[in-house]
């Protein structure tokens, strides 16, 4: 191994607050193994080349990049977790409701409302068969993977804010956050295995769950299980 005897934990993330929010301490839980952070900078289930039938081959290009830079090799490595936002995305077709006067789209507890019906459709549709898709692949590239989801964000799961925030101010919440649990793991535990955010039963299990009637849209998370 180049760096390090320990095995490496590769941890795919949507954007570098997740990782502000939450790096510090899975590096101190898991600090018997090297923690890597592969920073999407965007959805990777959203972009336009991207669907469930190439999926897996796009995670395992994003994961040799970051081994390259790094310079491991297969056998280091132990374990893939891929951080997820949930998005809404698995609510019924007629809970996507139109709002022409709207600029943006707009999320509730129990529908989205968006000035382009047929985009949010055809986007959910596209990204809930990618869920599916990851939630029940179990390695890439001979890697153990497991795909985790917040719901209907990071932020909403975590913090329990549902609105749309601004990237300074998820900066500065991430940032509380990390501060607030880098030297309290038993209270970070305690906090993402709460009743309010964890969703119970096994991995599949969480699964099922988050894909069913409005859960996508409501506080959920099933990060409790990577722990």
């Amino acid at each position: 191994m180049a760096k390090t005897e320990k095995k490496v934990i590769a941890i795919i993330v949507e954007g570098p607050t997740d990782e502000d929010a939450i790096g510090s301490i899975l590096k101190a839980y898991f600090s018997s193994e090297e923690i890597q952070f592969v920073v999407i900078h965007g959805d990777i289930t959203l972009q336009k080349y991207v669907n469930a039938g190439n999926i897996i081959r796009v995670i395992d290009e994003q994961i040799h990049i970051m081994m390259n830079r790094y310079g491991y090799h297969d056998a280091d490595m132990k374990q893939i977790f891929h951080i997820l936002d949930m998005d809404g995305v698995c609510i019924l077709d007629e809970d996507v409701r139109e709002a022409k006067q709207m600029t943006s789209i707009k999320y509730y507890l129990d529908h989205i409302e968006t000035p382009d019906v047929g985009f949010i459709r055809e986007r959910n549709h596209r990204k809930s068969d990618i869920l599916f898709k990851l939630s029940h692949t179990t390695s890439v590239h001979r890697i153990p993977y497991r795909a985790f989801y917040n719901s209907r964000n990071l932020e909403h799961a975590l913090y329990g804010i549902a609105d749309d925030m601004s990237d300074d101010e998820k900066m500065e919440l991430a940032d509380d956050f990390a501060e607030k649990y880098e030297e309290d793991l038993e209270g970070f535990l305690r906090r993402i295995g709460s009743a309010d955010i964890a969703v119970r039963g096994t991995y599949q299990e969480t699964w099922k769950f988050i894909q069913n009637g409005h859960h996508s849209l409501e506080r959920h998370s099933n990060m409790h299980l990577m722990f």
